[in-house]
């Protein structure tokens, strides 16, 4: 329900053969829509610029996340012939000659790596297709199959059309 006692006076009045209608003899409603559209434009870009700022800053952490993960590998790499090695001599301070010593680590290292083989398998058959994905695309090209498109009109020739982008 309205208040009986707020009355808005409209008035009219036409600026330049436009019509200007003015509440309460502030601002017209086309300066209240610009200035809403402006308002709205600044607020887009203000949001796209803080998305951008947020970007930036997460891709720096991320690539230094990178490159720590990535030197952390190349020395892990590196440690691996050293601890074998430490590994071999151990065993062969224990008593055992040292081929076998070396057999013994290089054993341990085949079945490692035919665990880690297997748990590969177990989750490369879980991997399934996209299906809502494929189901999605499929029915966006049969609806586009149906579509017809506009007929142009016919432009006399060695005219052309100026297109906005040129």
């Amino acid at each position: 329900m309205s208040d009986p006692g707020s009355h808005a006076a409209v008035t009219t009045a036409a600026v330049d053969g436009v019509p200007a209608v003015r509440v309460n003899g502030d601002r017209s409603l086309g300066q209240l829509v610009s200035s809403a559209t402006a308002e709205m434009s600044a607020l887009v870009h203000d949001e796209i610029a803080l998305a951008k700022a947020e970007l930036r800053q997460d891709a720096k952490r991320g690539a230094m996340g990178g490159a720590a993960i990535g030197i952390a590998g190349v020395f892990a790499l590196f440690s691996l012939p050293v601890l074998s090695f430490a590994a071999a001599y151990g065993i062969h301070n224990w008593g055992l000659g040292l081929a076998w010593s070396f057999l013994i680590v290089g054993g341990a290292f085949l079945l490692i790596a035919g665990v880690l083989a297997l748990i590969a398998m177990r989750k490369f058959k879980r991997v399934k297709p996209p299906e809502k994905s494929i189901a999605s695309a499929k029915e966006t090209a049969a609806v586009l199959q149906t579509v017809k498109p506009h007929p142009r009109p016919v432009h006399e020739t060695g005219k052309t059309v100026a297109r906005s982008s040129a």
